[in-house]
C-alpha cells in the first residue's frame, strides 16, 4: 500500500496471493492513477528488494517522483505505514475467511469505506483523512 503522509490516507494499494515485485508496482500504479502527483513528489519506502527493483524505480522515474530510502537498520521512516498495518490488524475483525476474494473484500471495505473516509486520527485533529483533505482544500482555496 501507498500512504500519503499529509492526510494519512491510503492512496494506492494492491492485493495478490503472493508477495512479489508486481504487488508493490500495482500499488504504486494505483496511487499514481488516483492522485496524479506533481513532479518532484518524495516517495519513501524501505530498502526491500521490491522497492529497489529496476521496474519499481523506472515507474518512479516515469512519474517524476523522487525515491527515498532510509539507511540500513533505520526503522523510524516506516513507522506510519507500520502503524497503519497494526491498526488494520487490530480493527479489522480477523477471522478465517471462506476465500481469498472474501478476505480482499474485507480489506477493501476497511480501507476505502472506513479508514480513508470515517476513521479519525489524532494527528489530523481527530478528523478522517477524507475530511482533513477536504477541509484543508477549502482553507487553501479561501486563502
Amino acid at each position: 500500500m501507498v500512504l500519503d503522509l499529509y492526510a494519512r490516507r491510503v492512496v494506492g494499494w494492491s492485493w495478490r496471493a503472493s508477495l512479489e515485485r508486481n504487488l508493490v508496482i500495482a500499488a504504486l500504479t494505483d496511487a499514481i492513477e488516483r492522485r496524479r502527483p506533481p513532479a518532484g513528489l518524495l516517495h519513501h519506502s524501505d530498502r526491500g528488494s521490491h522497492y529497489a527493483s529496476s521496474d519499481y524505480q523506472a515507474l518512479l522515474a516515469e512519474a517524476q517522483m523522487v525515491g527515498s530510502m532510509s539507511r540500513k537498520g533505520n526503522c523510524w521512516d516506516s513507522a506510519v505505514v507500520e502503524s497503519f498495518f497494526a491498526t488494520l490488524k487490530a480493527e479489522l475483525p480477523l477471522s478465517v475467511f471462506p476465500s481469498h476474494a472474501a478476505a480482499r473484500t474485507a480489506v477493501f471495505d476497511y480501507i476505502e469505506r472506513f479508514y480513508n473516509r470515517r476513521r479519525c486520527h489524532s494527528s489530523l485533529g481527530y478528523r478522517s483523512p477524507a475530511d482533513y483533505e477536504a477541509q484543508e482544500n477549502r482553507r487553501t482555496k479561501a486563502a
